[in-house]
């Protein structure tokens, strides 16, 4: 099941080591993994991976992202969140996919739904989800 729709290549991984301190704001195009910490928002098209040891204070926008650490602030991810069971949210989420392991600890607000360039319709069946109109 490869995908190839133009995108550009994602190979290139940042990495915030442990005991690294960041603030500031981080856009890029790449694949991000924090092990250290980070004050601010970070913006990536690619896969972002907290660490055991990594922390965000502030936003977190991407494509997919699997998290073992912790975040206080809102999660936004346009494919798949992946919450570890070390993991620690304070903060809202916005995804289209979820998994959760058992031991993952998420206080805030979830929204799942449809993002922008997914390519199956989330309802296949054609029948009304709860507070959907049409």
């Amino acid at each position: 099941m490869a995908k190839n729709n133009g995108e550009t290549d994602n190979t290139t991984i940042n990495l915030i080591s442990q005991g690294t301190e960041i603030t500031g704001d981080i856009k890029s195009n790449g694949d991000i993994r924090i092990d250290g910490t980070l004050t601010g928002t970070l913006i990536t098209k690619g896969k972002v991976v907290i660490g055991p040891a990594g922390k965000i204070k502030g936003e977190v926008t991407c494509k997919n992202s699997e998290i073992s650490g912790s975040v206080d602030g809102k999660v936004t991810v346009s494919q798949l969140l992946n919450l570890k069971a070390s993991s620690i949210i304070l903060g809202d989420i916005v995804t289209s996919k979820l998994a959760i392991e058992p031991g993952a600890k998420f206080t805030g607000t979830c929204k799942m739904n449809e993002i922008q360039g997914n390519a199956e319709p989330n309802n296949s069946t054609g029948q009304e989800k709860p507070g959907e109109k049409k």
